[in-house]
């Protein structure tokens, strides 16, 4: 496998256990590597299922999607046909969020509409909701494991942050309470130029290692409730910075090497969001719409999204996140002051089309 990075033994050990209590998932995530040769898309898909939450908190991404509407939402038959599709295409893994997933009523038919027996399935959370009954229960429907938002180290910073007091407290509790059930976790934390340079966050990042919990960062992003603020954003010598702590620490965001591939962005090739009415996103973050659930198949929308080079290229940046040119040019210019999302056709021109797919690309699987 020339083009394939070296496989560590935590990713050797995770594909393991993934064959054993998931056998079908495991046969769909050994055809990776194949797949991005085809320049096919193996993305997580990042379901926004609902937009309900119980924190209001600072930086959230989908502030402006929230609110009444008319639009069509997903009913449960529809999430059914969704992953019906999303199966057919090889896709494998999902993140249910919202808003917050463990306020859904309808949480337990998601999942099983779903199907936990041919997806690996993620679930956000902010841990408010998840008491010891819960975690036990989520667990046994087919939830693989909780990505739990924290996102200081500090009790008052973390609260004034999530615009509820005692969330720190209470997401502190749902690590234990999770472990404990034998829920697969790790933290989610937002990291801004300023953060991630100060004690605070490498102390954050020990804690939990210490505890055999990895940490996911999120990198700020100039959207929802952030539109605008630049302030916060990393540049070029930050993400080093954040290459040096990876070295050190159970640390990774979403440009780390996954499955022993190096993909860069991973917009619409290793991750795309589906909003509650059925729009699919290249990223969370990105408010552009490459097409509609309910208006055409999700396949026919994913290769619309490959054609566009910014997504079906090899990029070696996070471009929603440092991005200066592409956040000037196509985020503030295109997207930002109009009702969200903004159809590609409004943001990319025919000079943002992509020349050869991905698969061309061998930067796409460089070591």
């Amino acid at each position: 496998m020339p083009f394939q990075s070296p496989r560590s033994k935590e990713e050797t050990d995770r594909r393991s256990i993934l064959m054993r209590e998931k056998p079908y998932v495991y046969e769909k995530v050994m055809k990776f590597d194949e797949k991005l040769r085809r320049g096919e898309s193996i993305a997580i898909i990042q379901f926004q299922y609902n937009y309900s939450c119980n924190f209001t908190c600072e930086h959230c991404s989908v502030k402006r999607f929230q609110g009444k509407t008319n639009k069509r939402s997903f009913a449960i038959a529809d999430v059914r046909e969704l992953f019906r599709q999303a199966d057919e295409m090889g896709l494998a893994r999902v993140t249910i969020t919202g808003g917050e997933p463990l306020t859904f009523k309808d949480f337990d038919d998601l999942v099983a509409a779903i199907d936990p027996q041919k997806f690996y399935i993620n679930c956000d959370t902010n841990g408010w909701l998840l008491d010891e009954k819960k975690a036990v229960h989520i667990k046994g429907i087919g939830v693989d494991r909780v990505q739990l938002s924290l996102d200081s180290f500090n009790p008052e910073e973390h609260d004034r942050f999530r615009g509820v007091k005692g969330a720190y407290e209470r997401a502190m509790k749902s690590v234990d309470i999770a472990l404990k059930a034998g829920l697969g976790i790790f933290m989610q934390t937002v990291v801004t130029k300023q953060r991630l340079y100060t004690d605070e966050f490498i102390k954050f990042i020990e804690h939990f290692n210490n505890m055999g919990i990895g940490v996911f960062v999120t990198y700020a992003k100039p959207v929802g409730a952030w539109e605008g603020n630049f302030d916060v954003l990393v540049d070029k010598g930050d993400m080093r910075y954040m290459e040096e702590l990876e070295k050190k620490y159970k640390v990774f965001t979403h440009l780390t090497s996954a499955y022993g591939l190096n993909m860069g962005c991973i917009s619409v090739k290793g991750m795309f969001s589906v909003t509650q009415y059925g729009d699919v996103l290249p990223c969370p973050y990105i408010h552009t719409s490459i097409g509609n659930v309910f208006e055409e198949p999700l396949k026919d929308i994913v290769d619309r999204g490959l054609g566009i080079k910014h997504f079906g290229e090899y990029v070696d940046t996070c471009i929603i996140a440092e991005d200066r040119d592409f956040i000037n040019n196509y985020v503030a210019k295109k997207i930002y002051g109009k009702p969200l999302p903004v159809s590609c056709s409004e943001v990319f021109a025919d000079e943002d089309r992509t020349r050869r797919p991905f698969n061309e690309d061998a930067r796409l699987f460089k070591k």
